[in-house]
């Protein structure tokens, strides 16, 4: 929520599992104490992150929007300057990168010499580019067409990765780099989610301010 505030961002759809739904009720409300407008969908069973377009149709009316993964963690000097003006000048869809040292990790794009989307492999095992997608997008007023559209993959979940090809093979897909001395976790795993813990621990001892 902080990176999308960051972003500019007042409006949000929160989708969780149904047994979920009541204690993020009770933990954030309507978010109207921190200037939001929260609202919530629930998603039955894992159908992957496209679905979240699907079952969000209303909400963003056929508009630009952003979509965040709940375990992404985005830190920095200048996090909320770029990603509020990288919200604007595109057409399409814009995804963010980093890299990593890991990359079978993550879904994984690879650029030409000027910076230009060439494919995107999700965990490839031997990947092409060490240069992994982050959980934070901007799409265009399509984005719920789009997704309805997705076939399940193998996993029977709609794949993001598949959501960004379909940009990818239109030429309206845009790969913006985090820049140097942002921090990006993704704390989908325990030894990731300790970790970060203890980061934001650290952080806030030493500057005696909450991130």
């Amino acid at each position: 929520l902080g990176t999308l505030m960051l972003s500019g961002i007042r409006e949000t759809l929160i989708v969780v599992a149904p047994d979920q739904i009541d204690g993020f009720k009770r933990l954030l409300g309507d978010g109207s104490q921190w200037g939001l407008n929260i609202e919530y969908a629930t998603q039955d069973q894992p159908r992957g992150l496209p679905d979240a377009y699907v079952l969000g149709a209303e909400f963003v009316r056929g508009e630009p929007s952003a979509l965040i993964l709940g375990d992404n963690l985005f830190y920095g000097a200048g996090v909320g300057e770029s990603l509020s003006h990288a919200r604007s000048g595109f057409d399409g869809a814009k995804i963010f990168c980093q890299p990593v040292k890991d990359p079978e990790r993550f879904g994984v794009v690879v650029l030409d010499e000027s910076g230009n989307p060439l494919s995107i492999v999700e965990k490839p095992v031997r990947p092409a580019s060490d240069l992994a997608i982050t959980g934070f997008y901007f799409f265009d007023g399509e984005a719920s067409r789009y997704a309805r559209d997705l076939k399940p993959s193998s996993r029977n979940e709609l794949e993001i990765v598949d959501l960004l090809k379909r940009y990818l093979d239109q030429g309206q897909l845009q790969v913006q780099q985090l820049e140097r001395g942002t921090v990006w976790l993704d704390t989908g795993t325990f030894e990731s989610l300790a970790g970060a813990s203890e980061f934001v621990r650290v952080v806030q001892q030493n500057q005696n301010f909450r991130i």
